[in-house]
């Protein structure tokens, strides 16, 4: 089992590679599609998703896709399950399997993330429909006093659970707690929170005798809140992120897919992302991306919910993947944001067999 979850972690993580979290639920989809006057329905959630996974050039860039419940049992306009068509793409199937932050009793203003309940049988599910890898979300919430310790322990610990729960079923899970960037917090006050969360998780992760070498960290960057008025540089960012993983993260992890946390597109890759990976020394893990918004934004303005614009929607997806692997290359580019997607891409696109 192990080996075999370690081939999956390792592709996920290749060179020039990322992932498309593309695990937005029914709710949060509808209120994208209504922000562009898209009808949100079953089909029209299908369609969206089946021009994201069948994007000419998207595979060379991207290398598995988070899906939820809905997407992963549904099929292609042509017939073909969409993990059928996401293999023969080349690009690895996953599945978003927590069931959301809810309050924390006893602790205002924070949150736990629930769905370990069942999660044994849903995992075998997902694995038998054709799920490699899982992904689970903890939302750590900052001020001055927050989080708690008890907010991080019980986030930290669900976090493990999950995580032990997937590699018993045979699937590579996502670990990602997220230090959200809402607040007036300063860059400083990220780190230090970052940094806790990282310790508990990684406390937690050894206590359910996880594998680390058959995981991936899908973390913030760290960066100040959003209402902050004394916003950080690129190589600000860059220094303090590595420098928070560098302390935190054991080497024995394969992978860090960062998660955009609400950045722009253009911000988390061709600064944040790239800066990272540019700055000198050693690092024993892959730095990647695993970004939702900040691949589908643009790709969902230009379908706009019309046939028509399929090509158009695709073409937009392939040149965000396209400069996000050249970000985890540290080549990227502002030329690339108006080459063609398809402009020297890597010709190492295979379909996927989890063998």
């Amino acid at each position: 089992m192990s080996q075999d979850l370690e081939s999956v972690a390792g592709a996920l993580v290749a060179d020039g590679k990322g992932i498309l979290a593309a695990d937005e639920t029914v709710p949060t989809l509808t209120k994208r599609f209504d922000t562009l006057g898209i009808r949100s329905t079953e089909q029209s959630r299908r369609t969206y998703r089946e021009m994201l996974f069948s994007a000419p050039g998207a595979s060379d860039f991207i290398s598995g896709v988070i899906l939820q419940d809905e997407t992963i049992r549904q099929q292609s306009a042509g017939g073909r399950p969409l993990v059928v068509l996401l293999s023969q793409q080349g690009m690895i199937p996953g599945i978003k399997v927590d069931g959301g932050a809810k309050p924390l009793a006893g602790c205002p203003g924070e949150t736990v993330t629930e769905g370990l309940d069942g999660l044994r049988e849903r995992l075998a599910e997902y694995r038998r429909i054709g799920a490699c890898f899982a992904k689970w979300r903890a939302v750590i919430h900052v001020t001055a006093s927050l989080p708690t310790s008890a907010c991080v322990h019980a986030n930290a610990h669900a976090l493990a659970r999950y995580a032990a729960l997937c590699q018993e079923q045979d699937l590579v899970p996502i670990v990602e707690p997220e230090v959200l960037m809402d607040g007036p917090h300063s860059i400083e006050r990220c780190e230090e929170v970052s940094g806790m969360v990282l310790r508990e998780v990684f406390h937690a992760l050894a206590d359910y005798d996880v594998a680390l070498e058959t995981m991936l960290l899908k973390p913030n960057m760290i960066v100040p809140g959003k209402a902050n008025t004394h916003p950080a540089s690129v190589q600000e960012v860059a220094v303090a992120t590595l420098r928070c993983l560098r302390r935190h993260v054991p080497a024995a992890v394969p992978g860090i897919v960062f998660l955009s946390g609400g950045q722009a597109d253009r911000l988390a890759t061709a600064q944040h992302l790239d800066a990272i990976n540019r700055l000198p020394g050693a690092r024993p893990w892959k730095i990647s991306f695993s970004y939702g918004r900040a691949l589908q934004d643009r790709a969902l303005e230009a379908w706009h919910g019309r046939d028509e614009n399929l090509s158009l929607g695709q073409a937009a997806l392939a040149r965000r993947a396209r400069c996000n692997s050249a970000a985890s290359l540290a080549s990227y580019t502002d030329a690339m944001e108006d080459m063609p997607a398809t402009a020297d891409a890597p010709s190492h696109r295979r379909e996927w067999h989890d063998d």
